[in-house]
């Protein structure tokens, strides 16, 4: 047992040695390490190509449209009404001179025949007047006609001169109570005075109106109107008649809007300002006028909310780059042809939206970074990514 124990003990020392040996040989073989410096990647950016160019400043806005004019049906004379047009409904369209509504006539009819009456008699008693006067003066004149005196005129009594302008005032009375009979005869018609549509209504065949009543809200269509609050500096860059100098039309606009799926345009011009800046705000009311707003289906209705773009002046040598490109200090980073990132101070002319427009400092075709990078310096190698696209005129 002993001698078998002294085997494996043997055996386990003769193993380990060769571990040991088989280890050192190893270490020993092993090629050294050397310190090697690593390498600092280079950033790869996104540029785009600068074109240069005439272009015009864009002044955006928002706003709700609203009509030209908006008028309330008002009776001016009452009575039961008789008649109501089918286009007087809430969304119901007329044209200019449209009857709208009737009211019962007979009354007024009836007084415009007593006029008529008193008028014929008022007729008669001047010209009765007249004939007495003619015949006063004739008697007049034949009882001084040996007086030395017969060339002088009979006295006013005589002549009767008082009851004839009686009777003639009292003619011109009685033809005003026609006219005016006439005339309330005529409201019993109610027309409309433009073309339009009805935004609300209330008023039944068989209602009895009086004078100073609304019936009806109505609007006209051939022209809509958007009010548009802009920044004060914003009236630098284009023109509003009436409020910057010059006596040329207003600018030109683009109103946009989304309705029923599509997204629809229209032109517009800028007409004029509101009377006054508005207080709590200090912004600018512009008035942009479509003309025939509901031209085309779907039309531009009333209460829709709009976004205005207003063409304002033109600049001769200017590039649109994108805002993000556009750093603090109004600095673009621009790659050289060496590959080397290059910090570029310019002159912005206006950031509108997602752009900014510059004005000097850039020339065409270079290329600027549009990559937003954690750590930049000035001439620090870049690489740059396949152009995306080109800054736009």
């Amino acid at each position: 047992m002993t001698k078998r124990r002294l085997i494996h003990l043997g055996i386990t020392v003769v193993l380990v040695m060769l571990g040991v040996i088989g280890m050192r040989a190893l270490t020993a073989s092993k090629p050294e390490m050397k310190k090697r410096k690593p390498t600092v990647p280079v950033p790869m950016v996104r540029t785009i190509n600068v074109k240069t160019g005439p272009q015009a400043v864009h002044i955006l806005g928002e706003g709700t449209v609203r009509p030209l004019r908006e008028i309330n049906l008002i009776p001016q004379v009452g009575g039961k009404v008789v008649y109501v047009s089918p286009a007087l409904v809430n969304g119901g369209r007329f044209s200019k001179g449209d009857t709208l509504l009737r009211i019962d006539p007979v009354d007024y009819e009836i007084a415009v025949t007593l006029a008529e009456a008193k008028v014929k008699n008022s007729e008669s008693l001047l010209r009765l007047a007249e004939e007495e006067a003619a015949a006063a003066r004739e008697e007049w004149r034949l009882l001084h006609a040996d007086d030395s005196k017969s060339e002088e005129k009979p006295p006013p009594l005589v002549a009767k001169e008082p009851q004839l302008a009686a009777a003639t005032a009292g003619l011109k009375a009685d033809r005003a109570d026609l006219d005016r009979a006439l005339l309330n005869l005529g409201r019993t018609v109610l027309k409309t005075p433009f073309a339009g549509r009805v935004s609300q209504e209330d008023v039944g065949i068989g209602q009895y109106v009086s004078p100073g009543q609304p019936l009806a809200n109505l609007y006209s269509i051939e022209a809509a109107e958007i009010v548009v609050p802009l920044e004060d500096e914003d009236a630098f860059w284009f023109h509003i008649p009436g409020f910057t100098p010059g006596k040329n039309a207003g600018s030109s606009a683009a109103v946009r809007a989304r309705i029923a799926g599509r997204e629809l345009l229209w032109s517009g011009k800028v007409v004029r300002t509101e009377g006054k800046l508005d207080e709590r705000t200090r912004t600018i009311n512009v008035i942009v006028r479509v003309e025939k707003p509901y031209a085309k289906k779907p039309p531009l209705a009333v209460g829709l909310f709009v976004t205005v773009d207003i063409q304002g002046r033109t600049l001769p040598n200017a590039a649109l780059i994108p805002r993000s490109a556009l750093h603090e200090g109004n600095v673009v980073w621009v790659v050289d042809s060496d590959n080397r990132l290059r910090f570029r101070e310019v002159e912005v002319g206006r950031v509108q939206g997602d752009e900014a427009l510059v004005e000097a400092g850039l020339e065409d075709g270079e290329a600027v970074v549009t990559t937003l990078l954690k750590v930049v310096t000035d001439g620090m190698a870049v690489r740059t990514a396949p152009v995306k696209e080109e800054a736009r005129l």
